[in-house]
């Protein structure tokens, strides 16, 4: 096997190559943001949903998942108290984290539904030996086989360069699906839980295959990376949330010398999903 690559990963190299370095390779660490904490929080409420009969999936029993779900988060990383100085800023919080999970009853009603998985981790390997792995928030499949491809995003529903890089997310976990099933998933669909927005897109084996085109190219780039050292910034809008501004040329900042060992990028990483970034599987 030559390499694993996640949408995730995929997505930092094309955001900025130095910022895959910092985080792939120099494995440095990044403070969780309150954003991301509540987005897995979030997410965590909406998979234990469904574990609920039907007819008791409402808001209020989403509503009381909700702390119970931050006081197990808490439990296992200890270290999430510190993004809170004051009580009110945590009760401010845990209420943007209720007014999602009510917009989200707006969106869909989830009485009706039966998803096939969730929080599912899929991996396939291309012909080329490349791996994709990534976890997909939910799958559900019809009574015909068609399978959509849900994701639920906590922020709102971004703009057209933004939506192309969240598209290229459900087109990677698409093109890990086909790869694995043989079959197309009829629907992938981006639930944007800041605003109540829903985007759908139904792809194709010519969007899969060019997709695959796309991350093979991502891959051979990395490895390019990795031959020559030569990491590239690249400055962007994202710039503003980086923690690592301190030590990128774009900013006037010097990189630590590239590790003399590097991390194996050919192992995927089975562990749950949390909102540290520093993930060494590629």
């Amino acid at each position: 096997m030559i390499g694993t690559l996640s949408p995730s990963r995929a997505g930092d190299f094309m955001t900025c190559p130095l910022l895959y370095r910092f985080r792939v390779i120099d494995q440095i660490p990044e403070k969780p943001s309150r954003a991301a904490v509540r987005g897995t929080v979030v997410h965590s409420v909406l998979e234990r949903l469904f574990d609920l009969p039907a007819p008791g999936r409402t808001v209020g029993a989403a509503l009381d998942l909700l702390e119970p779900e931050w006081d197990r988060l808490l439990a296992e990383e200890p270290a999430y108290t510190d993004l809170f100085e004051t009580e009110e800023e945590l009760r401010g919080w845990l209420t943007e984290a209720r007014g999602m999970l009510e917009r989200y009853f707006t969106m869909e009603d989830p009485r009706r539904l039966e998803p096939s998985q969730r929080e599912l981790y899929v991996e396939a390997v291309l012909d080329s030996g490349l791996l994709l792995r990534g976890y997909v928030d939910r799958l559900d499949v019809a009574p015909s086989g068609d399978v959509r491809v849900v994701d639920y995003k906590t922020g709102s529903a971004p703009s057209r360069e933004f939506e192309a890089k969240a598209l290229f997310q459900m087109r990677f976990y698409a093109l890990v699906l086909w790869r694995l099933h043989g079959r197309v998933p009829r629907l992938l669909q981006l639930m944007y839980l800041g605003n109540g927005e829903i985007v759908r897109y139904s792809p194709d084996e010519a969007d899969l295959r060019a997709t695959e085109r796309k991350v093979e190219a991502l891959w051979e780039a990395i490895r390019r990376a990795l031959d020559t050292g030569e990491w590239r910034a690249r400055r962007s809008r994202l710039c503003d949330w980086c923690d690592h501004q301190e030590i990128c040329p774009e900013w006037g900042g010097t990189p630590p010398p590239i590790p003399e060992r590097l991390p194996s990028l050919t192992q995927p990483n089975r562990s749950s999903r949390r909102p540290v970034v520093a993930d060494a599987a590629g």
